[in-house]
């Protein structure tokens, strides 16, 4: 006699996107007994390598994402990119996407985001939408000169669709690429923070430590949880800003806030309402993940503790260097640290590719650093000889 696929009854939870977050998020609907029906881009995704008979198909066409959402209790998303339209046309339809497509536009627009989060009132840097050089140097003349960031209005991520203009000359290749076109003051800031709130649509709020991250080429590198030495009051502040924006959004389901830390405070950088990069560490550093609360929220569960576990915990990403096959970093990095934890996302690797992360933990910060550049290096190919 076969198992019921469903043995729990839960209800099944649409995700939208193959990538590693919705990888992640199996893991945690497998503890949980809820059923993922999943649209990937491709059979081999990473997501769909643990997701029992995935969807393949285009997240751009509202017919494959109706056929992904019907008789799911919810629709969730691995990414920020499907279309506005699309996102209407099923909540229209009655389909609960969460978060909603009311919510998703300021994650999915920058011009939108920055045009809400100034009208209610939250620090944000200075910033113009642009049509040409000329306008750049006008918004330059205003503060104080060049240099000043220009970001693609949608679709950048991880440095890509973003320039650091020096010079005149420097703003004609984001001119060139056809996009709309957002510019920003350049911050003088002292490190970047991340605040992580989960939300639910009865209003229920669970609010992440704030987290230092550190960038490398443009990609999240690591993140220490929590922030070093980080005044208390000020992380109250950020966090309550993040819980504000999350209700003021009607943001359900994770939502990250990238700040910058400056001498006068935070300034909110960017929007994310999915699971994070920065909150990647609470899946073994947290009584509740991130992927977790983010399930819990969409269902409408009760929240679980995001507190941390241990003093100190800290994700590495492991970027895609010289090693081709992953699987041969593992006797090394787990005879030499027993406590390290590894999450590899089933992907191909290439230079500078997000191909997994590692996390360590502990009471003392220098060492739990160290563990876990070492593992994260191992796995790249940086370090040729144990250390």
């Amino acid at each position: 006699m076969s198992e019921p696929t469903n043995p729990t009854d839960a209800p099944t939870l649409a995700v939208i996107g193959g990538g590693q977050l919705a990888r992640m998020m199996q893991q945690a609907a497998v503890g949980l007994g809820v059923p993922i029906r999943l649209l990937a881009e491709g059979p081999g995704v990473s997501a769909a390598q643990v997701v029992r008979d995935p969807l393949v198909g285009d997240y751009r066409d509202l017919a494959t994402l109706r056929e992904v959402a019907a008789d799911c209790a919810v629709v969730t998303f691995d990414h920020e990119h499907v279309p506005p339209e699309h996102l209407r046309a099923l909540d229209a339809e009655g389909h609960a996407c969460r978060p909603g497509p009311h919510a998703l536009l300021y994650a999915q627009d920058k011009y939108e985001m920055r045009a809400r989060l100034t009208e209610l009132g939250a620090p944000c840097p200075r910033w113009a939408l642009v049509d040409d050089v000329a306008d750049v140097e006008k918004f330059a003349a205003v503060g104080d000169g060049l240099p000043v960031v220009l970001k693609t209005t949608r679709g950048g991520y991880d440095g890509k669709g973003v320039w650091f203009v020096r010079t005149p000359e420097d703003a004609a290749e984001a001119f060139a690429s056809g996009a709309r076109i957002l510019a920003e003051e350049r911050v003088d800031f002292v490190r970047e923070l991340s605040a992580l709130v989960a939300r639910s649509p009865s209003g229920q709020v669970a609010a992440y430590p704030i987290v230092e991250s550190r960038q490398r080429d443009g990609i999240c590198h690591e993140v220490i949880a929590p922030a070093p030495a980080i005044d208390h009051n000020l992380a109250v502040e950020a966090q309550q800003l993040a819980i504000r924006i999350a209700s003021e959004l009607d943001v359900v389901g994770i939502l990250a806030v990238e700040m910058f830390e400056t001498s006068a405070g935070v300034l909110v950088n960017e929007l994310a309402m999915r699971p994070h990069n920065t909150g990647h560490w609470s899946i073994d550093g947290a009584i509740t993940s991130q992927f977790e609360n983010h399930l819990r929220a969409v269902l409408d569960l009760p929240l679980g503790d995001p507190a941390p576990r241990s003093r100190w915990s800290v994700m590495v990403n492991i970027l895609g260097g010289t090693v081709g096959r992953l699987y041969d970093g593992y006797p090394h990095v787990m005879a030499r640290d027993s406590r390290i934890r590894v999450h590899l996302y089933g992907k191909s690797v290439r230079p500078g590719r997000k191909v997994g992360h590692v996390t360590a933990y502990g009471d003392d910060l220098e060492d739990v650093l160290t563990r876990a550049r070492h593992a994260a290096g191992w796995f790249a190919g940086e370090i040729e000889e144990d250390a």
